[in-house]
């Protein structure tokens, strides 16, 4: 979870998350997390920067040959 996402937006000031979306979001996680334990997998979840948080797992793995992402698609104005 990026922080960033969780404050006033660049051009309006109004919350990206609110509270009904944040709820969402974090109930959509646990399932996700419930459905890949069922299959023998797990999610690993956390908070901070993305840039930071990617560099520390992959340090922490050790053996990661590939990272895939997507940036988010900024609206102009």
């Amino acid at each position: 979870f990026d922080p960033r996402h969780y404050v006033g937006t660049h051009c309006h000031g109004f919350p990206k998350t609110g509270p009904h979306r944040l709820r969402f979001l974090l109930e959509s996680v646990k399932d996700l997390r419930e459905t890949l334990k069922k299959k023998g997998s797990t999610l690993v979840v956390r908070k901070g920067k993305p840039e930071d948080v990617v560099r520390d797992l992959i340090t922490q793995l050790g053996s990661v040959s590939a990272v895939v992402f997507h940036e988010e698609v900024r609206e102009t104005l």
